[in-house]
């Protein structure tokens, strides 16, 4: 996850960062260079829509054998105990969990900072309410578009009215909100309207996801950006997060699940201000670029222990077995031990790249879907050659070995 707005707009300095110690703020927590896990906990698989890019698959009713109220609570305490900075309630649609605000609250008691992701159809103003009252810290609400196009993409008719008037009625009562756009070919022209309706809505923040592939994501890879496409994007954002950040505008931008976002902000400030590239640089360091297995855990409805919530199909474990501490903590296990490495032995063009350290090896779950192999480089980085480092030699070698059709760079 990168702050695009408080990085360009110099809102974050290091010494904020330091300042703070363990007790940081949320805008904060990107950026600290001792990391403990962000829990994503997906309550329930169930969910009222069928949203074509859905990483859970999630489906009209809950997985048989979810974790109980009880299960919960004792997760809970495990995370509280450990020091977990947040826990973010998840789906499917955790709203259509019928224990949420009980596990929420108990969560709040515990000490845990709570946030919430829904798909903002179920938000009535007696949910609002129950939210509030649950103790949420943030409510993000997932849209896809303006009316049209949202509604096509999450295969229900007026979706779009139902999650904006959930936005508002959360707003209404003080709470912190944001918009989590995830974009494809199928609603990239849509990013400009979103910018807008962020904005005349007075959304707190913005988050633009890169398309991961999982779940019925995996299904629509094809759908995924080009690099070019992808750079247009980057560039836009960048551009109006900026024009944003000039005028001291409250909302936050964010791009989540392509960490070569990280490396592209550094060349962007380097080319335009250079004064700030040094500080920005140690941020990105500390912000470390994906943060699978070190800064992100993921728990699914089963209770199974994931690196990420993109990565159900490499459990670590489960929370029923042992508790989510001792499974998380075990540096002995393989696959946390290649994650956890410093720089990662991922292969391809990332062995190369003068950017490892701040991006990390990107998403190893979009490498292992398209390439079948999870330390193949991302086939999502949109990096040319030349900005990486790589020599015409290592170039030609690397695109023999870990080939991407001409379709997909074009």
């Amino acid at each position: 996850m990168l702050s695009v707005t408080r990085l360009l707009g110099g809102e974050v300095r290091p010494g904020d960062v330091l300042r703070y110690g363990e007790a940081r703020p949320p805008h904060l927590l990107h950026f600290a260079p001792e990391k403990r896990p962000v829990v994503v906990w997906n309550l329930t698989a169930q969910c009222n829509l069928h949203c074509m890019h859905c990483y859970a698959n999630a489906h009209r009713r809950p997985l048989p054998g979810e974790l109980t109220t009880v299960e919960g609570e004792r997760l809970l305490d495990d995370l509280a105990d450990m020091g977990v900075p947040v826990v973010l309630f998840s789906g499917g649609e955790p709203l259509m969990r019928p224990d949420i605000f009980h596990l929420a609250a108990y969560a709040r008691r515990r000490g845990l900072r709570t946030v919430l992701s829904t798909n903002g159809t179920l938000v009535d103003a007696a949910m609002a309410r129950r939210i509030a009252d649950a103790g949420f810290s943030y409510v993000g609400v997932s849209l896809d578009g303006l009316e049209p196009v949202h509604d096509r993409v999450r295969g229900q008719r007026g979706a779009f009215r139902q999650a904006l008037q959930g936005l508002s009625l959360c707003r209404r009562l003080g709470l912190r909100v944001g918009i989590r756009f995830t974009v494809h070919r199928k609603n990239v022209d849509q990013l400009p309207h979103i910018f807008d309706l962020a904005e005349a809505e007075g959304i707190d923040r913005l988050c633009v996801y890169h398309l991961a592939y999982a779940g019925r994501g995996e299904k629509i890879r094809h759908l995924d950006l080009s690099p070019w496409e992808t750079r247009q994007v980057i560039d836009y954002i960048f551009r109006r997060a900026e024009a944003w950040a000039a005028r001291s505008s409250p909302v936050e931008v964010l791009t989540v699940d392509n960490h070569a976002d990280n490396a592209y902000l550094l060349m962007w400030v380097q080319a335009r201000h250079p004064e700030r590239a040094e500080e920005v640089h140690r941020l990105l360091l500390w912000n470390g670029g994906n943060q699978s297995g070190v800064a992100v855990a993921s728990i699914d409805p089963l209770g199974h222990v994931c690196v990420d919530q993109f990565s159900w199909h490499r459990p670590l474990g489960n929370v029923r077995e042992r508790p989510f501490s001792s499974i998380w903590n075990d540096d002995r296990h393989p696959l946390l031990k290649v994650l956890r490495q410093r720089p990662r032995p991922i292969e391809g063009r990332c062995r190369h790249c003068r950017f490892l350290p701040i991006c990390n090896g990107n998403l190893r779950a979009r490498a292992e879907s398209y390439f079948g192999h999870f330390l193949a480089p991302d086939p999502a980085c949109y990096l040319t050659d030349w900005e990486i480092g790589l020599s015409g030699q290592e170039a030609w070698e690397e695109a023999r070995r870990w080939p991407v059709p001409v379709q997909e760079v074009a």
